[in-house]
């Protein structure tokens, strides 16, 4: 559960952080946007050490999915895009690759 809440802290934060740039640079907003973008982008990077897996790459990888459906809610719900039938299979796809990777069993060692 705590992985879970982890990835998905990561992905509104990185999200949140990301857009902040995105906000000033093709948005037109003024540049202060940029210091909670910082924050939230460090309070991502803090929050995937939380995921419960020996390795960096294959909880990286594994947030991979959650970003990308965590993204598309980001559209809908900030932007006011509705995703797609397309984006919506694409996400599910995404995510039970990032089940894959994060909860199959691995040898010990």
């Amino acid at each position: 559960m705590q992985t879970i809440a982890a990835y998905i802290g990561a992905a509104i934060a990185e999200i949140a952080g990301c857009f902040a740039f995105w906000a000033w640079l093709r948005l037109d907003q003024p540049i202060w946007w940029v210091l909670p973008g910082l924050a939230a982008l460090a309070l991502f990077a803090y929050l995937l050490t939380l995921v419960d897996s020996a390795a960096a790459g294959r909880a990286y990888a594994a947030y991979g999915g959650v970003y990308i459906a965590s993204s598309l809610g980001w559209l809908w719900l900030i932007e006011g895009v509705r995703p797609d039938r397309w984006d919506v299979l694409g996400a599910l796809i995404c995510l039970v690759g990032a089940t894959v990777i994060i909860a199959s069993p691995r040898p010990a060692g």
